[in-house]
């Protein structure tokens, strides 16, 4: 077994490192971005049976994997249209997204151990760069269970690690890669969507609701249903900070669903800020017992990066009280990312049903800090 120091100078090193070993069958220890994982190549049954060895795993327990990006997973699993919705919103992030896995033809194959009885597989697209670029490079599957005993506690430090673990399943390690005392994140939010219903089967430090479908006729009733999607939720705001993040195509209606939140809270004159990436207006009105102080409309529909959005500040914006629409946030998932882990934050997904009719899909995801 041998143990690797990570540090900013052999990232790459390290990577390297531990493809050689994930091609030759080995178990790594690795960091995520939640807590020290797990990995072998997840095709190779000899190397998913040492894991399984590792773990002390019951029988017929899956195993989630790592995947390089959200059309793998498409590859992979079954997806309709309101599966791949809710995969945009919260990917890449902190969760495990269960999904009816289909047998393909590609060499992006899943060991049978790592299935549910169900068929089912879990997949992670984490927002971690280390995991990413290895994934990416190891052009297969890597899984993506958490590096202590089926049941125990998670692992923060390869020090406590080695302290917990007993020299017999040590010998079964061939690689750790340490990268000190990881953040206290929990483990990633697991949530099964293999049916129409939503279904939490474990919280992490984010919760994704129930999504609501809802349809306008009318650009008045586009309006009307901001606005009382936001009455709803102003009393939260003394909390933290609401955030709507606006998606849909050209002419869809964001602009006019911003509109109808500024006329709830008394503002009249809403601009798209296409061009300048964001406007602030004083809320005018107070219909809750809860002082909002400012209303934030972003718009970065002409944003091509996120360094575009480093000198802008959105986060200074983060202070109970304040009220954040952003259009086009599907562009900069680092910036959402950020929103999320400070705020209450609303997808809103609008899409065409016809030239007056429009579909918007209304869902949750919060901090559970």
């Amino acid at each position: 077994m041998r143990l690797v120091k990570l540090s900013r100078e052999n990232k790459k090193k390290v990577i390297s490192q531990t493809l050689k070993v994930l091609r030759d069958g080995g178990l790594v220890v690795f960091p995520s971005d939640t807590v020290y994982g797990l990995l072998v190549d997840a095709a190779n049954e000899k190397a998913v049976n040492k894991l399984i060895q590792f773990k002390q795993r019951p029988a017929g327990k899956p195993i989630s994997v790592f995947v390089p990006n959200v059309q793998t997973i498409g590859t992979l699993c079954k997806l309709n249209i309101s599966q791949k919705n809710i995969l945009s919103n919260i990917l890449p992030g902190p969760f495990t997204v269960v999904l009816d896995y289909k047998q393909n033809k590609l060499k992006l194959k899943v060991s049978k151990f790592l299935l549910s009885e169900k068929q089912t597989l879990g997949v992670r697209y984490p927002d971690f760069e280390l995991i990413n670029s290895l994934v990416t490079r190891f052009k297969k599957l890597v899984t993506a269970t958490s590096a202590n005993l089926s049941g125990a506690s998670p692992v923060y430090s390869i020090n406590s690690f080695l302290k917990q673990t007993s020299k017999k399943r040590v010998k079964l390690l061939d690689l750790i890669i340490n990268a000190g005392t990881l953040p206290y994140n929990k483990p990633s939010t697991v949530i099964d969507l293999t049916s129409e219903k939503i279904k939490q089967l474990r919280e992490g430090d984010l919760r994704l609701s129930e999504k609501k479908m809802l349809v306008s006729s009318s650009i008045e009733m586009t309006k009307n249903i901001a606005k009382k999607l936001i009455r709803e939720n102003i009393k939260y705001v003394k909390l933290k900070p609401l955030v709507f993040v606006l998606k849909g195509l050209l002419g869809v209606g964001k602009t006019v669903f911003a509109k109808g939140f500024g006329e709830y809270l008394g503002i009249k004159n809403i601009i798209s800020p296409s061009f300048v990436i964001y406007y602030e207006y004083e809320i005018i009105t107070q219909k809750s017992k809860v002082k909002s102080q400012k209303f934030v409309h972003g718009d970065l529909y002409n944003v091509t990066d996120d360094e575009e959005l480093d000198n802008v500040g959105f986060e200074r914006y983060l202070r109970k009280g304040n009220i954040i629409c952003i259009e086009w946030g599907e562009k900069s998932s680092k910036l959402i990312k950020s929103l999320t882990s400070k705020a209450n934050v609303f997808y809103i997904d609008m899409s065409y049903m016809g030239m007056k009719k429009r579909k918007i899909v209304i869902s949750n995801v919060e901090s559970v800090k």
